[in-house]
């Protein structure tokens, strides 16, 4: 039976958490009506800027449109399966990393070389060789995402412990008993938290990838509206972007608290 002052302590942790949400959405409602204040007294430019009105009536002709969940829905498939396979990936290559450490010390100056390359560049190359098609999108992805994976989760397994691996070496463990014991469960934050990062990552990699190849997607409203200078539309695919950026850092944060319960 739970105590009177722990029931007391997660009414206060969940008044709290209210609390948080309630300035959240006080601040977006307050931005988007300064925002639209600001459009109709005519301090802003809503030709260059667009409007909150102006956005909602795009969204509405997209829906009218039969394209807005189309574009929403391709997007969201290229940013989830990059993201999916670069994590597993990720996860894979720095296990691998952590046992041999020759291989480690072999490829860790190319990781860093990689990462520190503009990804943009190897947007043609990419094109020639896998299409212009959702294919290169998710490499270009992949490409961004996987590096910063492999770095994040291979640093935090190299900074485990080293006086609890002297000490299951002690009792005679081998190096996989160590691995399945101590290095993936002490580092558990660790590796969420790099999947926290790569949600960023992978929707750097997907945007700049339909900036380049793609027919369909938010990138392609945005670099469509660029084009015909509807900045409405452009203004209209970065609020979607927010949008789905704010639902899938939702969903990530509700598998990282079932993961520490």
């Amino acid at each position: 039976m739970k105590s009177k002052g722990y029931i007391n302590y997660l009414k206060r942790k969940r008044n709290y958490a209210i609390k948080v949400f309630l300035t959240q959405f006080f601040l977006i409602i307050l931005f988007l009506i300064l925002w639209q204040f600001l459009t109709d007294k005519k301090i802003i430019d809503s030709f260059l800027l667009s409007s909150p009105k102006k956005v909602y009536n795009t969204i509405i002709s997209l829906y009218k449109d039969n394209n807005l969940f189309n574009h929403i829905f391709i997007t969201f498939y290229e940013i989830i399966i990059s993201f999916i396979i670069g994590n597993i990936l990720g996860l894979l290559i720095s296990s691998i990393l952590w046992f041999n450490k020759f291989l480690s010390k072999v490829f860790d100056p190319f990781l860093t070389i990689i990462n520190s390359l503009p990804k943009v560049a190897f947007g043609p190359l990419i094109i020639v060789c896998f299409g212009a098609n959702i294919n290169s999108i998710i490499i270009m992805s992949l490409l961004i995402s996987l590096i910063i994976s492999i770095i994040s989760i291979t640093n935090a397994f190299s900074s485990s412990d080293k006086n609890k691996i002297k000490l299951l070496q002690s009792f005679g463990a081998n190096k996989y008993q160590i691995y399945k014991y101590l290095i993936l469960p002490g580092n558990k934050n660790k590796i969420i938290e790099t999947f926290k990062l790569n949600i960023s990552m992978c929707f750097v990699g997907t945007i700049m990838g339909e900036l380049l190849v793609s027919k369909e997607g938010i990138g392609y409203l945005i670099i469509y509206g660029s084009q015909i200078f509807n900045m409405n539309l452009v203004i209209t695919g970065v609020v979607l972007l927010i949008i789905l950026t704010i639902i899938l850092y939702i969903i990530v944060n509700y598998f990282e608290k079932i993961s520490r319960n």
